[in-house]
């Protein structure tokens, strides 16, 4: 009972199943759920995201051993469960536009590892696993910080040109 339910945990419910591009399909369950964490106070946010995270790296580890202790492509929810700290306490990120880019650059980021994300593929099991999305995250959540920063500043250059 408890494999079957790690499983559907670790697969993101079978999304982690799809034949082309697991990892993507996967990460769509973070959107809701980031959706509905930047509904919730700073504080929330962070004690959920840091439980989700801990819970992630055992459902990770326990799924790894099915694939020889590999980071299989069908095990997602280090994905799903990263991809709100890319905009975690980001006040714009709750229009649909800045959530949309944000899960682009979070799945740019995670796809190609460029360093630092490409270390933590050095770090075995569960903490591993979660560990190259979390950084992912935290890396697009610097990007989308930034473009949000800019385009407030050009909103309101406009408003003063106006």
């Amino acid at each position: 009972m408890l494999d079957t339910v790690n499983f559907w945990l670790a697969t993101g419910f079978g999304l982690g199943l799809a034949p082309m591009a697991p990892g993507t399909f996967g990460s769509l369950l973070g959107i809701p759920l980031a959706w509905w964490l930047l509904s919730r106070p700073l504080g929330q946010q962070g004690a959920i995201m840091a439980t989700l995270l801990l819970l992630a790296i055992p459902v990770c580890h326990v799924a790894a051993w099915h694939y020889a202790g590999l980071d299989h492509g069908s095990i997602v929810a280090d994905e799903y469960v990263a991809f709100p700290l890319a905009v975690i306490g980001l006040a714009g990120a709750r229009h649909p536009a800045v959530i949309a880019l944000a899960f682009v650059v979070y799945r740019f980021f995670d796809a190609l590892k460029p360093p630092p994300i490409h270390l933590a593929e050095y770090v075995h099991g569960g903490f591993g696993i979660v560990l190259d999305d979390v950084i992912a995250a935290l890396v697009t959540w610097v990007v989308i910080a930034i473009v949000l920063k800019l385009w407030l500043r050009r909103t309101s250059d406009q408003q003063l040109n106006s």
